[in-house]
């Protein structure tokens, strides 16, 4: 089996963090990863905010209501934004930033989850995005996509168990609904 098919089966998504923080060489080589992750037509419609500041990722933390609390606890949380002006697949480009950035993370033992942010709700009057915007000055037209916290694993998490794969959404040539 290949070294990437093993990181593949072994990253997982990490909630839980040690106190431990990411070197400088760490957090480079994260980052280095999103911005060499291919674009359409190499517009690169991304941009990425580093938070470190522990005030600041506990302000993050609330972005939305539930599932985003553990960014508090991350080392450094990356809010991927986006350009719909420059690219109109400005999501996909930052999606494969992201996995880009976690396959990294993972290859140096470091844990991660992906936070969604776009089309999700601060409270009923105020978007996760919007709230983000104003928390870390994004300015218009750069949208928000989500959040990746980042942090030393708490605890290994079992890998993926391969003989549970769901083959049966592959389909050979055409699609075949099932019965």
């Amino acid at each position: 089996m290949s070294y990437f098919t093993d990181l593949l089966i072994k990253r997982r998504s990490v909630r839980k963090f040690t106190d431990e923080p990411l070197t400088p060489e760490e957090t480079r080589l994260i980052l280095q990863a999103a911005l060499l992750s291919p674009t359409s037509k190499n517009n690169h419609s991304w941009e990425f905010v580093v938070v470190e500041d522990k005030q600041m990722l506990e302000k993050l933390s609330h972005c939305k209501p539930t599932s985003a609390a553990f960014i508090a606890q991350a080392s450094i949380a990356v809010v991927i934004v986006g350009n719909p002006l420059i690219s109109d697949v400005w999501i996909e480009d930052g999606a494969i930033a992201g996995i880009a950035m976690q396959l990294q993370a993972e290859d140096l033992n470091i844990g991660s989850c992906w936070v969604q942010v776009r089309n999700r709700n601060y409270s009923e009057t105020i978007t996760s995005g919007e709230y983000i915007n104003d928390l870390l000055n994004i300015t218009v037209p750069l949208e928000p996509l989500c959040i990746i916290a980042f942090g030393k694993k708490e605890k290994e998490r079992h890998p993926h168990d391969v003989n549970n794969l769901l083959w049966e959404k592959v389909h050979i040539e055409v699609f075949q609904p099932k019965e």
